[in-house]
């Protein structure tokens, strides 16, 4: 897995940078007032555009993450990765094909 961003969190927004061979941008994730269940529990923003969702998901250990969609018209389509907590206490912006 490609790391493509770092986050911090701050209460229940993340804010960090994302850098792919396209986008290199400071990002942002703020909550999202949900109308139904499958609206995203995050939108993501990049330089005042929103550029993706998060779904709140736990991994087979139990540990929760953000399953993350990025979308962007520099991207050939949208990509899917994972906002994870590492041990240091930043949220890695994780991606694979």
């Amino acid at each position: 897995m490609a790391n493509i961003g770092t986050f911090t969190r701050d209460g229940d927004n993340f804010t960090g940078a994302i850098s792919t061979l396209a986008l290199k941008a400071k990002a942002s994730l703020h909550p999202n007032t949900k109308t139904s269940d499958q609206a995203p529990d995050y939108r993501v923003y990049a330089g005042g555009a929103e550029i993706g969702a998060a779904w709140l998901k736990t991994s087979k250990g139990e540990r929760p993450y953000l399953s993350v969609k990025l979308d962007d018209p520099s991207f050939p389509s949208a990509i899917f990765c994972r906002l994870v907590e590492s041990h240091d206490g930043q949220h890695r912006l994780l991606w694979s094909r």
